[in-house]
């Protein structure tokens, strides 16, 4: 039983590793999308990059410093749609349990804003926003960045150095930047 536990481990790792060696997203490069959860764990749903979209990726739902910025985002979301954004989405490699219990805490009257889950990292994953926060979440989570798209086309990128930190994903700083 052990070697059985030991070789799911170490193949979970192994994918983890593959996910986060992936290239970071660049301005100009196409996205595809992937599921991710938003109310139910058993209804995956893929999201449609419409016009323009905003992307929030956090570490984690409840976390603090995630706690402090989302709700920026949920307060701006009509100034987001005036600068003709179509869609604000925050994702997390959380569960969608988690995610829900989040979205009903910070905006309990409901919110534009969606939430969405990540469970399994592969939309993250795919943009090149997964890093290892083991020591701290106990596994891969999202960088703190914001992704721009039009379409299917990232137009920007915005990463955090500090993940802790909100600075250059803050959301009257990325308001400013959008055309």
């Amino acid at each position: 039983m052990a070697s059985v536990l030991a070789s799911a481990a170490q193949t979970a790792h192994a994918a983890v590793s593959s996910l986060l060696s992936a290239a970071q997203v660049k301005p100009g490069a196409t996205v595809s999308s992937y599921p991710v959860k938003e109310d139910s764990p058993a209804e995956p749903v893929t999201p449609k990059f419409e016009g323009k979209t905003v992307i929030l990726f956090v570490p984690g739902a409840f976390s603090g410093t995630c706690t402090g910025q989302v709700p920026t985002y949920i307060q701006n979301a009509a100034a987001f749609k005036e600068k003709g954004v179509k869609g604000v989405y925050v994702v997390a490699v959380n569960d969608a349990f988690a995610m829900k219990a989040w979205k009903e805490q910070l905006a309990p009257g409901g919110t534009e804003v969606k939430f969405y889950a990540d469970d399994k990292g592969q939309l993250t994953g795919a943009f090149g926003l997964l890093f290892d926060a083991t020591a701290f979440f106990g596994g891969p989570r999202a960088k703190r960045a914001v992704v721009i798209l039009d379409g299917n086309t990232v137009e920007s990128v915005a990463v955090e150095e500090d993940p802790t930190k909100v600075t250059v994903t803050d959301a009257k700083t990325i308001l400013a930047n959008l055309s």
